[in-house]
């Protein structure tokens, strides 16, 4: 029993620095044991290695590419019974955890830090939350996934759930990917999606490292191959 939570780091030292006592404050809270899971690069762009030395995280390297691949490896190493992603880069504030646990613990398939149900908020431009908004709708549409935010990292899952899962997006579309799968997985009457509302803000430090072609393409394709992968199932 416990938390394995994971961070997937791409530079994201400084930012770590400012997130692990937050994260284990906020985790204190929950009364759970926990484990703190950080996937860097498959060849270490910063000291995050050292980093989590000091605070006693356990470090990987990714070994398949994407943000996809370094979800899949912190799904192979987690431990713990229940799974929280969130960002590396602060914009997902540690102090939701505790509200996103309560919600979890009351039997939800997957609990979701929500900026789109009432109370949550964005810091993201305009154009930005305007391209979620559209990504959002066609993906709750075409999938059928009853939640109002698809596309955020901030979620709580069960480990051997995740793990009885075969992904295989490289990019961020990989989170829908997770949620189709997790439905087909645990049937359409079982699977729960819970949300509680989140503030998302900017970055701390350093440079978001999404490329917006190749992110808006890989999304695009994603959609219609699990929207097949949808009508098989």
């Amino acid at each position: 029993m416990g938390i394995s939570v994971m961070l997937l780091a791409y530079k994201e030292e400084e930012n770590l620095r400012v997130l692990f006592p937050k994260i284990k404050e906020a985790l204190a809270r929950t009364g759970e044991e926990y484990e703190l899971l950080v996937i860097d690069t498959k060849e270490p762009l910063d000291n995050t290695k050292q980093l989590c030395e000091e605070v006693g995280a356990k470090y990987y390297n990714q070994e398949e590419p994407g943000f996809g691949g370094a979800y899949r490896k912190a799904i192979e190493m987690a431990s713990m019974d229940k799974l929280l992603a969130l960002d590396s880069d602060g914009s997902h504030s540690p102090e939701y955890i505790p509200a996103i646990y309560e919600l979890f613990c009351q039997g939800h398939t997957v609990v979701i830090g929500s900026r789109y149900v009432k109370g949550g908020h964005t810091d993201d431009a305009k154009t930005s939350q305007i391209m979620s908004a559209m990504l959002n709708t066609a993906y709750r549409v075409c999938l059928g996934l009853k939640a109002k935010d698809l596309s955020t990292n901030y979620r709580m899952y069960h480990t051997d759930q995740m793990k009885q899962l075969t992904l295989t997006c490289t990019n961020y579309d990989v989170l829908e990917e997770i949620l189709l799968k997790l439905k087909l997985l645990v049937g359409k009457k079982e699977f729960s999606i819970g949300e509680t509302p989140i503030s998302f803000s900017k970055r701390l430090y350093g440079e978001s490292k999404r490329k917006l072609i190749p992110f808006i393409i890989s999304y695009i394709k994603t959609l219609f191959r699990l929207f097949a992968m949808r009508l098989k199932g």
